[in-house]
């Protein structure tokens, strides 16, 4: 009867919404993770438990005009998808990038409720964004941009309702325009948004938390494993915040890095990264890391995704994307000797490539667990503005290191239940799951 309920649910998703193709699968790998779970309670069938887990509270799109430095007229399309309060208020980043749509919004709101719900505070799940790029424009077309996208987005959001934070694409300068926009509408309400520098009432160690947070559940696997980080060659993709600051704790905590990337190249050195170069190329600056050989001469670059190198190494961090490792990146991954993946990125590896690391016994972190940090900090960014304080650089790494002890700890618990092995992806999605559900029952039906 259970496995008739899931698929009867995904067959009426996928009926409904045939073209949203990473919303349908991260509900497919999510029902595949938790059928234990609905075996073991009929009940959730007659509650239409999962029928409501996966249609979002409300959708809010709309239009993005705005003006570039040529006095042309530009349009967007804008986006909040609010996808539950179960928990609290919506929270979730907001992602400017050419391929946003709606359905990689939904993706990304569904799995925000559990990863949020894994944190041990209360917020609820949400996301947003435009198909606005903001390479290559101006600091000028950036703060028109902003400002007409939070007119509409001012008119969903509130230290109360909805809080987002950024994403690809939304660091530190678009959240400064955004909540300038919102006072100039709303009033001065710190707490609106996440992620702002710590000058407008950010939170230290927000930046930093994202990929601090990644490395600290990667060592509660490697300690799991009885292993340490010393000596140990790590994969990254990507060099922006998360990449970069995974790559500078995992530096310190004696491990090598011997790859990072950009959209269209990738650098490798099997001695390590300069990391110094990347903090001038990627962090301070909007180079390209094609530019990176310019700081070391014995290092390799190519076109293409990090997944393509052939590199002996231990660990695997994606920090891209969504779906950047497929199946054949994957095989490629064991047969260079990759131990362990833990997830800087939402679902960068595809449901095939998540199949591999299982036949491979790969001990597997994914995103909704490893990259909770961000989200983490930023809750707690919410408590500092709440009550109008700014904790020290220390309290908020020590309250991120337990915070990423215990979504481990749930996994590890939900693992042994439920016999999993190493595989700690579908043990977080039954900790989450298992939280979402007593609460909805709870609630009653809303």
């Amino acid at each position: 009867m259970t496995q008739s309920y899931i698929t009867k649910v995904y067959e009426n998703l996928t009926a409904k919404y045939p073209h949203e193709k990473e919303y349908l699968q991260a509900v497919k790998e999510f029902f595949h993770a938790i059928a234990p779970v609905v075996e073991a309670h009929p009940e959730y069938e007659q509650l239409a438990i999962l029928e409501r887990i996966v249609e979002p509270e409300r959708i809010i799109s709309f239009r993005v005009p705005w003006v570039d430095d040529q006095g042309q007229v530009q349009v967007n399309r804008g986006y909040r998808v609010q996808f539950s309060s179960l928990n609290g208020p919506y929270k979730g980043g907001l992602r400017f990038h050419p391929t946003v749509n709606q359905s990689i919004l939904k993706f990304l709101g569904f799995e925000q409720i559990f990863k949020n719900m894994l944190t041990g505070l209360p917020i609820g799940g949400g996301k947003g964004g435009a198909d606005f790029d903001p390479k290559g424009k101006s600091d000028v077309e950036v703060m028109r941009f902003c400002q007409s996208f939070m007119t509409e987005l001012s008119k969903h959001v509130g230290p109360d309702v909805d809080v987002p934070a950024g994403d690809i694409g939304v660091g530190g300068r678009e959240i400064g325009y955004l909540l300038g926009q919102y006072k100039r509408l709303q009033g001065p309400m710190a707490g609106v948004l996440t992620g702002k520098p710590v000058a407008a009432n950010g939170s230290k160690g927000r930046t930093e938390a994202t990929g601090y947070g990644l490395v600290y559940f990667l060592n509660e696997m490697l300690k799991e494993a009885g292993q340490t980080m010393t000596g140990k060659k790590v994969m990254i993709s990507g060099s922006g915040n998360v990449a970069f600051f995974a790559a500078k704790k995992v530096t310190e905590l004696g491990g090598i890095v011997v790859t990072m990337s950009d959209s269209n190249h990738a650098i490798f050195n099997p001695n390590g990264i300069n990391l110094d170069a990347i903090e001038e190329l990627k962090v301070n600056g909007r180079e390209r890391i094609s530019r990176y050989q310019e700081f070391d001469a014995e290092a390799e670059i190519v076109e293409g995704s990090v997944w393509d190198l052939d590199v002996k190494a231990d660990i695997a961090l994606p920090c891209a994307t969504q779906n950047e490792i497929n199946q054949a990146q994957a095989e490629r991954l064991v047969k260079n000797a990759i131990k362990m993946v833990a997830e800087g990125a939402n679902m960068p590896s595809e449901s095939d490539a998540i199949e591999v690391y299982r036949k491979n016994q790969i001990h597997y972190g994914p995103g909704k667990a490893a990259n909770a940090g961000g989200v983490a900090v930023s809750a707690l960014e919410m408590s500092q503005n709440s009550m109008r304080l700014k904790w020290t650089s220390e309290r908020v790494d020590q309250e991120l290191q337990q915070i990423m002890k215990n979504i481990f700890a749930q996994c590890v618990k939900a693992r042994d239940t439920y016999d999993l092995g190493v595989d700690y992806g579908a043990a977080a999605d039954i900790a989450s799951f298992e939280q979402v559900a007593e609460l909805m029952m709870i609630h009653g039906v809303i």
